[in-house]
């Protein structure tokens, strides 16, 4: 029994770290490491996110630069375009803290009906003031199952 809760243990301590794709350290003599997380839409499971951002170890903030990329990585239904936020907002997918200073990284999905793509943009945000830094990566939805509906709608343009 003793054996099968470690070997559950390790495998769920494992499992929560999976959204790591990778880390690099920026240098010998810093505390700062690029980290690179793999994220899936949480709506749209053929979309999968690898963002990337500077992690500061003893710093009390973390710089707001970042990087995203999106691609399809398995079907993209009708259906999962349907149920998302279709708005010129959109709305966030990933939210992970940054810092103690009330510091996070976001990242937002948007749909463009002109374009048939859904967009996907990384920023970071404080609660006093915004930053300019953020990302933008794009999955068209051409040659996916949604591509009908898509094409369908009316973009009201």
């Amino acid at each position: 029994m003793k054996k099968l809760s470690t070997v559950l243990f390790a495998s769920a301590f494992l499992f929560g770290c999976s959204d790591n794709a990778g880390k690099v350290s920026l240098g010998l003599f810093t505390t700062k490491d690029v980290v690179i997380k793999a994220m899936l839409d949480p709506k749209i499971s053929g979309v999968t996110c690898h963002v990337s951002y500077v992690e500061a170890n003893l710093d009390l903030s973390d710089p707001s630069d970042m990087s995203i990329a999106c691609r399809q990585t398995g079907p993209i239904t009708e259906q999962q375009v349907k149920d998302i936020n279709l708005s010129k907002n959109g709305e966030v997918v990933f939210k992970e803290s940054l810092s103690i200073l009330f510091k996070s990284l976001k990242v937002r999905r948007i749909y463009d009906a002109k374009q048939k793509t859904i967009m996907y943009l990384s920023y970071s945000t404080k609660e006093t003031s915004g930053s300019h830094h953020h990302s933008l990566s794009t999955v068209p939805l051409f040659d996916t199952q949604a591509w009908q509906w898509a094409l369908a709608q009316n973009t009201g343009e």
